[in-house]
């Protein structure tokens, strides 16, 4: 008996570059696209210890939790590291990069990541990658959170390398991701002796042998699953039109915080500027123990204590992919709403009064 989850045909090289046409339109971008079989840890990783090598040094921005993991990557690689860390409430900024920039001529090598979903925030990517391009270094972007939620411009940004995952405003599954990378990372990466080759990190593997080779022959056999679900993901995209994709995922973060504001509740990220449309992420005390409230009223709210010495002080409102709905925000709405001991009312009529 045939089922439709298992007993899939191969994936054809030419349905693969169709994939990755895919993922280059939703960029909008003329780079090579490369499409990494595993979750977004793995492109990541893997452009670091390209573009990373002894002798180099890197200006590592972190405004959250992935920061510190690309600095530990950095310095694995043997790169120095020069780290330019702000509070995980607020955004970098264009001219602290560049003062960064300016205090260090040395740095060839810059990693950001545009929105933090695990503390809500996000960076200005336009002005930060100006700053780099005029310092002339290589500039590295997690994507991951912010792709389909908010405006994503490599080619226009200066990005070299913008890695991407399926699993937050794409909507898809935790597996499978991709990288732009342009022509200054290629030679990047070819001068780096110790650049991954031969290994599920190597970028410069699916350069030569697929890429160069006019993506006629595969390096391995492709997760099949995942791939599809890619293909999915790009088709319900164009579907609804990244635009409105971009707008509900707006819409979602505005009046999830209109609500909580409803409720008294204080958002972690105090400039909406600054705020990400994947998450919203809220200030309450013994947030763990809230969340716990939360869940067991509403089983179906998309809310999360923050991670390690933030689960104490923060809620998350994990608002993307099918979550940036009006159902969802306003389901998260009345778990807080019941875990507080509040009315619900206000919040949602103030969360209604925003999507409308």
């Amino acid at each position: 008996m045939t089922h439709p989850l298992l007993d899939l045909p191969p994936l054809t090289p030419e349905r693969f570059a169709s994939i990755e046409r895919g993922v280059a339109e939703l960029l909008g971008t003329r780079q090579d696209v490369v499409i990494t079989q595993g979750e977004a840890l793995l492109p990541l990783e893997g452009c670091i210890r390209s573009g990373a090598r002894p002798g180099s040094t890197a200006l590592n921005i972190v405004t959250g939790p992935y920061g510190t993991t690309f600095g530990n990557w950095l310095r694995d690689a043997g790169a120095r590291v020069v780290d330019l860390a702000v509070p995980f409430d607020t955004a970098v900024t264009g001219a602290r990069v560049a003062e960064a920039l300016a205090a260090h001529p040395e740095i060839d090598f810059v990693s950001l990541v545009h929105a933090e979903a695990a503390t809500g925030n996000t960076n200005p990517v336009a002005e930060i990658g100006e700053a780099v391009r005029a310092h002339g270094g290589l500039f590295m972007l997690d994507a991951v959170a912010s792709v389909g939620a908010e405006p994503l411009l490599p080619d226009e940004w200066g990005v070299d390398l913008c890695v991407i995952g399926a699993q937050k405003a794409m909507g898809g599954p935790a597996g499978v991701s991709a990288v732009s990378v342009s022509d200054r990372a290629w030679a990047r990466f070819a001068e780096n002796p110790a650049a991954p080759r031969r290994s599920y990190l190597s970028l410069l593997d699916w350069k030569e042998r697929w890429i160069d080779g006019g993506r006629k022959a595969l390096l391995h056999a492709p997760a099949q699953l995942e791939m599809l679900a890619l293909e999915a993901c790009l088709d319900r995209i164009s579907a609804e039109g990244l635009d409105g994709v971009l707008a509900r995922h707006g819409s979602a973060a505005r009046a999830t915080r209109a609500g909580a504001a409803a409720l008294g509740i204080a958002p972690w990220v105090s400039d909406a500027a600054e705020a990400a449309p994947v998450a919203t992420t809220l200030r309450v005390a013994d947030a763990s123990a809230v969340v716990g409230k939360a869940l067991a009223a509403r089983p179906s709210a998309v809310l999360a204590a923050g991670g390690g010495a933030l689960a104490g002080e923060m809620v998350r409102v994990n608002h993307y992919g099918p979550a940036a709905s009006p159902e969802a925000v306003a389901t998260a709405l009345e778990a807080l709403a019941a875990a507080l001991g509040s009315d619900p009312e206000p919040a949602l009529s103030a969360a209604a009064a925003v999507w409308a």
